[in-house]
């Protein structure tokens, strides 16, 4: 069975220039930069709604802050979900990936849980660790992230995780780790009406397990509540998701480490940038780790399928760049295409997303190696040519890396396009490759409708 999503990574639709040392970037002043932004989000938005229109069954956006180069842009995937949730009744909203070393664990779940409640119970949550000094040394830093400590990331990335598990899960809770302190535990709270509920049988939580009671405090002033030694042991966070447990993790995945983190704790993993023997070889890894640690799935259900299971929805999204072709037009789309492709990776490359695009049997590239088109073509990492040309990758992909199911993230956007442009590729995909890819493996999943009924 085949699933199939679209990602919008936030480029920007200015046109795309290359100084005298051959280095990409958009073309235009801060103020011009800053207005592009602006219709960014609002494509966004238009291209989620329109992707349930066409048959997409997912639509992911991904968290990127202050960036004028143009390769990316979308600080706030899930208030764009939530304009889109408003709009539509099936398609599923992933993030890939909320950075949740960034953000305050518990408000971030309240966040993620109140787009699951809105949207019927479609979250598809991504999370990831950040990899960008400019933006995990500026939001990170009171979270304990750090780009400098990849060990310290790392932990309180994993601490993060099980706060907002607990969010989604327990009634009431508490955690105090080496980053958090859920709730402090010198938060006065003599609350009288917080008392009375707990007083009351049934509660779920007796008195003495959410407070602990003390005498007024002659030391301190002001109000009842804060004037004593009555200190807060616990939380109710408000609201917790629709889909229980929670909703589905998912991690972008690149090293072995992280493979088999992810693998080892139920987590779902998206890749997109490694060529289809190395993303074969990733997804053994991922897969052996899961069945040593007995399938980890958060309903419990045991063994998956290899590469993705459509039923239990587990395993491995990958995701290609794409751009489809029209007769007696292919020349100047691959030349505007490559471009964009250059720009993306003027960005990427410096940060080592360049070594991952070699095949198993060539050593990692050199991390200043610049990485054109041509290879990103050459590895089938952008694949962009005729509508047949498309199928025909997109097949030998699922083929080479031996999926059962496949779970496919479609990238239609790209640096210097405009919207209508992206949306006329999005159009053709759906309606002359889906339906033959979707044929060839069996099918294409059904999703059911969901949703808060909005209208007045």
């Amino acid at each position: 069975m085949l699933e199939i999503g679209l990602f919008h990574n936030g480029a920007s639709s200015l046109p795309v220039i290359t100084n005298r040392n051959g280095v990409t970037f958009n073309d235009g002043a801060l103020p011009v930069v800053h207005r592009a932004a602006q219709e960014t989000l609002v494509n966004q938005v238009r291209q989620g709604i329109l992707a349930e229109k066409l048959g997409f069954q997912s639509f992911w956006l991904t968290e990127h802050h202050f960036q004028p180069e143009g390769a990316e842009m979308s600080p706030n995937p899930l208030m764009v979900q939530m304009s889109v949730a408003a709009h539509t009744k099936r398609i599923r909203l992933g993030q890939a990936a909320n950075i949740i070393v960034w953000h305050h664990p518990v408000r971030l779940a309240e966040q993620i849980a109140t787009l699951d409640v809105i949207s019927g119970g479609r979250v598809e949550c991504g999370i990831g660790r950040g990899y960008q000094p400019r933006e995990n040394e500026t939001l990170g830093r009171p979270y304990g992230s750090t780009i400098q400590d990849q060990e310290r990331n790392r932990k309180a990335f994993e601490e993060s995780i099980g706060i907002m598990k607990k969010c989604w899960t327990e009634p009431s809770f508490s955690h105090h780790g080496e980053f958090f302190s859920v709730p402090p535990t010198y938060t006065k709270w003599n609350h009288q009406q917080t008392i009375a509920y707990f007083q009351r049988d049934g509660m779920g939580r007796r008195l003495e397990d959410v407070l602990a009671l003390g005498d007024p405090d002659m030391y301190s002033a002001g109000n009842p509540v804060q004037a004593t030694t009555t200190t807060l042991k616990e939380l109710q966070v408000f609201p917790q998701p629709v889909q229980k447990p929670h909703p589905q993790l998912w991690e972008p995945l690149t090293s072995a480490r992280s493979l088999k983190f992810a693998a080892e704790h139920g987590i779902n993993g998206v890749m997109i940038a490694e060529p289809n023997d190395r993303l074969r070889r990733n997804i053994e890894i991922y897969y052996e780790a899961a069945e040593k640690a007995g399938f980890p799935d958060m309903r419990d259900r045991g063994r998956f399928k290899f590469g993705w299971d459509a039923e239990k929805r587990r395993g491995i999204m990958t995701s290609r760049y794409l751009h489809i072709t029209r007769p007696g037009k292919e020349k100047e789309a691959l030349e505007r295409a490559a471009r964009a492709l250059e720009l993306q990776f003027d960005y990427y490359g410096p940060f080592g997303f360049g070594a991952v695009l070699a095949r198993l049997d060539e050593p990692m590239f050199d991390l200043n190696k610049k990485v054109t088109a041509q290879m990103l073509h050459e590895r089938e990492i952008a694949i962009h040519g005729s509508k047949q040309y498309v199928i025909d990758k997109i097949m030998k992909m699922r083929t080479e890396c031996g999926y059962d199911d496949f779970c496919f993230l479609g990238w239609f956007e790209l640096g210097g396009f405009e919207a209508k442009e992206t949306e006329e590729q999005m159009q053709i995909f759906a309606e002359e490759v889906m339906p033959v890819i979707a044929r060839e493996c069996g099918g294409k999943v059904e999703l059911p409708a969901r949703g808060l009924d909005l209208v007045v």
